[in-house]
């Protein structure tokens, strides 16, 4: 049997409000204690003096590319980019090469990942054939299969009866209903935020009314359906606005914020850099102070990456050409600690609950807590070590981050999925035996 102790970490668990100095024992991978000097016979011991302990961390929205798109990235590479990022359980979205529309590719996912996967990886199903916003996909049958929620992601149900109808057999399913909120036709050849920005740089502007009045659409849809709700990647003020309207209403929708869109905004991009590339765009500073007090005040429930790794040979083309999205699976800490927890905007147990518990309430994956009997996934992080993304370490195979060479106070440290190290940063003294590293 396989046992491990974690000492002398400061242990987080936002389920039970837990905030203090602790051991966590782990046994056959699952948690077997958490308290003050446990000790069990045998026990390899990790020294987290000086980290903070946390349930594993738990990206809800990143993009694996396969199958179909093997050479932007694959579901084990992005399962390591996962753990170098301090994630232990992702969700993958479903544009893959079939689009993940029916139980045969969404079990082929889970293959994939229980053979090659070193994190948890739960699939996405796709809400209607092709995501071609026409007919549903075989909703049921992809439950049956594994699925945890439904999206179209990058290309929106446009029918608001359609819409309606995957609302209401989504409710019958128990799985939420998770919109990219972009009107085609009002985003329709954009490639930045509309604003004077664009009008600078003479790029097409995509207005953040193009995600206002989806917002909006299904915010109703869902009120008239009694559906579970959620916005992906929210980036406008408005959004926020209608959602924490909505919210208090009672009725059930939720939402995430990336990294990217609570950090940057389009006057802090640099003419023309394909790498600040995304969708929704980089939005005003007003947009990314209100996503900031969403996500304070709680009507963000979730930080996600959007992690979304495209080839060189791709996105490295003129602006107006190249595809949208970037990565954000091994920043996503560093940022998060550089822009809400060290200028006090947010406290540590607010943003492990807004990567633990805040996701798992809206998936229910019955992961993202640390309990007696849990399965024993650990993200380690450090407050303060200073250490500096280089993009070309990626574990990923691709390289399109605006966050290149940047220095962050604070990340993470070391991963644990089922009890065993996934991933350690170097040059850290855990104690972790090589085999384990």
């Amino acid at each position: 049997m396989s046992k491990l102790i974690i000492r002398n970490g400061r242990v987080m668990d936002p389920a039970s409000r837990l905030d203090a100095v602790c051991d966590v024992a782990i046994e056959d991978g699952r948690i077997a204690g958490i308290g003050p000097n446990i000790d069990v016979a045998g026990s390899i011991e990790l020294d987290a003096s000086g980290l903070m302990v946390a349930p594993g961390f738990i990206d809800m929205h990143v993009h694996l590319r396969e199958p179909g798109f093997e050479h932007a990235e694959t579901i084990e590479s992005g399962s390591r980019a996962a753990a170098a990022g301090g994630f232990t359980s992702i969700c993958c979205m479903p544009n893959t090469s079939p689009v993940n529309d029916n139980a045969t590719v969404t079990s082929y996912i889970i293959e994939r990942a229980q053979r090659h996967a070193v994190v948890n990886v739960f699939p996405i199903g796709a809400i209607t054939k092709g995501s071609a916003g026409e007919q549903l996909a075989a909703i049921g049958l992809m439950k049956d299969a594994g699925i945890v929620a439904i999206s179209d992601d990058g290309r929106p149900v446009m029918n608001a009866r359609v819409m309606r109808r995957a609302m209401e057999t989504a409710r019958s399913f128990g799985l939420p209903v998770i919109d990219h909120c972009e009107d085609l036709h009002l985003s329709s050849g954009g490639d930045m935020n509309e604003g004077v920005q664009s009008v600078r740089l003479g790029l097409r502007g995509i207005p953040a009314a193009s995600e206002d009045v989806m917002v909006a659409r299904d915010i109703l849809l869902a009120e008239l359906t009694g559906a579970h709700f959620h916005v992906a990647h929210i980036s406008s003020r408005h959004s926020v606005e209608m959602l924490a309207f909505a919210k208090a209403r009672g009725l059930a929708v939720t939402s995430e914020a990336t990294p990217h869109h609570f950090a940057l905004s389009d006057s802090e991009m640099p003419d023309y850099d394909s790498n600040y590339k995304m969708k929704p765009p980089l939005r005003s500073t007003c947009d990314v102070a209100a996503i900031t007090a969403g996500i304070v005040s709680g009507a963000i429930d979730a930080i996600a990456t959007d992690h979304a790794p495209h080839a060189g040979s791709e996105k490295m083309q003129e602006f107006e050409q190249c595809p949208f999205g970037i990565l954000g699976l091994e920043t996503a800490i560093g940022i998060t600690l550089e822009r809400l927890v060290h200028p006090g905007k947010i406290s540590l147990l607010r943003m492990v609950e807004l990567f633990t518990t805040g996701p798992d309430r809206v998936l229910n994956l019955n992961r993202g807590r640390l309990a007696v009997g849990a399965p024993a996934d650990v993200t380690l992080f450090d407050t303060e070590r200073s250490w500096t993304y280089d993009v070309n370490r990626s574990a990923s195979k691709s390289r399109n981050s605006p966050f290149d060479g940047h220095t962050f106070r604070g990340g993470p440290v070391a991963t644990l999925v089922s009890g065993k190290v996934v991933w350690a940063a170097d040059h850290v003294g855990l104690g972790i035996p090589a085999a384990s590293q």
